[in-house]
């Protein structure tokens, strides 16, 4: 099932303002519960966290920005 381009854009403003910040939350308190690593471990972990979190969403961030298709309007 495809999602329509308003749906999209509605769902991708609630992954941004809403999942983004509580994932940012989340993945900082995990870390703080472990002894701090060296700067450099600590930097990679954070990439990869900042990575994997869009992952399961790049479907809904795919032509967002753009106009919607004609049949939409």
């Amino acid at each position: 099932m495809a999602l329509s381009h308003k749906t999209r854009r509605r769902l991708s403003l609630f992954l941004l303002l809403v999942w983004l910040p509580l994932y940012v939350v989340a993945a900082v308190t995990l870390a703080g519960m472990f002894e701090r690593p060296h700067i450099a471990l600590e930097v990679a972990i954070y990439v990869v966290l900042g990575i994997l979190w869009a992952l399961p969403f790049r479907r809904v961030f795919l032509g967002v920005g753009r106009e919607p298709p004609e049949d939409e309007r």
